[in-house]
């Protein structure tokens, strides 16, 4: 694979990370639907592995949190991932925290997310997964769900089990997040009781859509 990233580091750095992070993908869609991207990249490594009854391409993946709303899966899924995981997505769509809210760290080749589950929401996102040339030919997608800013606490199973019964029918696999530090006691979800509940709800979800798909 060609290493751009030396000649276009100063434009992305001339920019904020919020927007030099849309600039890319931007620029890595142009490149996919052109069919420039798979050049670039080269041939995809192939090491099949077998995990959970779902048939991944080969052993690496990515994780949720850097396409939120599965709008570049196409162009993710032609660097080689053996499989993909989006979200977190939330039954309503909501802006997330107020900007600025992702920060670099030169010295350390990092960034801050502060994001807060910013996403147009899980309808919209299950629409562009449908659409996906990696789904429609059979590559693993994971979804990951979350609740919704404005849902109270005590009402999150609610906003789980919501995001389960739609993306279920699409999913390889579905990541409940319950572990972002950037929406209000989310974490709380981690306490002994509440989440026995959570995870109570779910799998009785789980159960009952196992008998219509």
């Amino acid at each position: 694979m060609i290493n751009t990233y030396p000649l276009v580091r100063p434009l992305l750095f001339s920019l904020d990370p919020e927007e030099a992070h849309d600039f890319s993908f931007a620029q890595l869609d142009r490149l996919e639907r052109c069919g420039l991207l798979k050049t670039l990249v080269g041939k995809p490594i192939i090491k099949p592995i077998e995990l959970c009854g779902l048939r991944f391409r080969n052993p690496v993946g990515l994780a949720a949190g850097l396409d939120k709303d599965g709008k570049h899966i196409d162009a993710l899924a032609s660097l080689g991932f053996g499989f993909l995981e989006i979200g977190t997505v939330t039954p309503l769509p909501q802006p997330g925290n107020p900007k600025p809210r992702m920060f670099r760290l030169p010295s350390a080749h990092a960034l801050i997310n502060r994001m807060g589950f910013n996403n147009d929401g899980v309808d919209a996102c299950i629409e562009r997964v449908k659409r996906s040339r990696f789904y429609q030919e059979g590559g693993v997608i994971g979804l990951n769900i979350g609740k919704n800013a404005s849902t109270p606490i005590e009402n999150a199973a609610n906003d789980y089990v919501i995001g389960m019964r739609k993306v279920y029918p699409i999913a390889s696999y579905i990541t409940a997040n319950i572990s972002s530090p950037n929406t209000k006691n989310l974490r709380d979800l981690q306490g002994e009781v509440m989440l026995r509940q959570l995870l109570q709800a779910l799998c009785q979800t789980r159960e009952d859509l196992s008998q219509q798909f």
